[in-house]
């Protein structure tokens, strides 16, 4: 059985409302996006769809992804729904200490009562993220220095916060040396506190801090079902295999897939995880779906636009697109479902560029003829 997510970028505006300009600034657009988010979740939730996913970004003025607080527009998000999953994809880890984004989650995953998924994620948009970062020496990555020193030094310290985050999440408390982070970061109290060592865990009647643990631990145990992002990388998927965290592909060819699947299930077996089939990766693209081809191409315009004039000076090639009629929609994840296992779909929709009438349409015709197609 194949479940359905969707996914929002916090879009505040219509194309024409974009393309004014300095749309974010605006706070009636702003109050409109979210009445329409609570709406789309509603009718999300209503209508099977099994999660709804939103990204981080900050300092976004021109208003194309408005989603600068994960926590706060996650509980946003889960007001509107009684079933289906909340997925913060994600946390962006050069901008976050990993103890507090431990915390974060499992706050977040008892305040959704276990109907919440996470993504952590190395942070791709320079401008925000250098202004956010933690450390000065671990930045923002791209095309521009993808292979570079930037490159390998953010991914050291990606893999190094993944263990902290997923090591937090899994133990009651813990001690942590790494090349990035120190944990505890001080070795003794400067203070007497009693109830530390009697009533805790991690700290000695001389006050020495041994170790430290978040509170609470996470309501879905281990910990909630863990993104990796948009990636289309094998080398990153099968760095998830450790942890279980699922890559959330968007494009490629065949061969692509089948080596990130691949990649995933080695790792896997290297560290003891049995791999339920699907696991693997989350596999999806942009989603249009109309009563013929034809109309659905004539709805992807402002969208192509979006991703021309916003996603694709970042790097990001469009992803697979998901737009068409039913048929022509079904037979594209059928195809590949044929070539790896696929247990989870995810959609991009144009929220925000496209009106909630546009939006319900498509969702609501896709529900209809194209989910009960994978029902089984």
């Amino acid at each position: 059985m194949m479940e359905f997510d969707i996914f929002v970028y916090a879009t505040v505006g219509r194309r024409a409302e974009l393309e004014v300009g300095r749309a974010g600034l605006r706070g009636d657009l702003y109050q409109r996006m979210l009445d329409e988010l609570g709406a789309l979740v509603r009718f999300a939730d209503d209508h099977g769809y099994a999660g709804v996913g939103h990204p981080e970004h900050h300092l976004q003025i021109e208003g194309f992804e408005v989603a600068n607080d994960p926590g706060l527009l996650s509980m946003w998000l889960g007001q509107h729904r009684e079933r289906l999953r909340i997925i913060t994809c994600g946390f962006v880890s050069t901008t976050h200490h990993p103890l507090r984004v431990a915390e974060n989650i499992a706050t977040l995953d008892h305040m959704h009562r276990g109907r919440f998924g996470v993504g952590l994620v190395r942070g791709y948009q320079a401008r925000w993220v250098e202004n956010f970062k933690v450390r000065p020496d671990v930045g923002a990555v791209g095309f521009w220095n993808r292979g570079g020193p930037d490159d390998e030094r953010n991914r050291r310290y990606f893999e190094e916060f993944v263990d902290i985050v997923v090591t937090a999440l899994t133990n009651d408390t813990f001690s942590y040396d790494g090349e990035y982070f120190t944990i505890p970061a001080c070795d003794r109290n400067p203070h007497e506190h009693a109830v530390y060592s009697e009533l805790g865990a991690g700290v000695d009647t001389d006050m020495r801090i041994r170790e430290v643990g978040i509170a609470p631990q996470p309501y879905q145990r281990p910990h909630p079902r863990l993104y990796s992002g948009f990636t289309g990388s094998a080398s990153t998927a099968a760095f998830w295999g450790r942890y279980g965290g699922k890559s959330i592909v968007l494009g490629g060819p065949p061969d692509l897939h089948r080596s990130i699947w691949s990649a995933y299930d080695q790792t896997a077996a290297r560290y003891g995880r049995e791999v339920v089939p699907g696991e693997q990766a989350c596999w999806g693209g942009l989603m249009i779906c109309a009563e013929t081809d034809a109309e659905a191409q004539r709805q992807f315009e402002d969208m192509e636009w979006f991703w021309n004039r916003w996603s694709l000076p970042f790097g990001l090639a469009m992803p697979k697109l998901l737009v068409g009629s039913p048929d022509t929609i079904a037979a594209e994840i059928a195809q590949a479902a044929s070539n790896v296992p696929i247990n989870e779909c995810m959609l991009l929709v144009p929220q925000g560029i496209h009106s909630p009438d546009q939006l319900e349409a498509s969702l609501g015709l896709f529900a209809a003829e194209v989910m009960p197609r994978f029902a089984s």
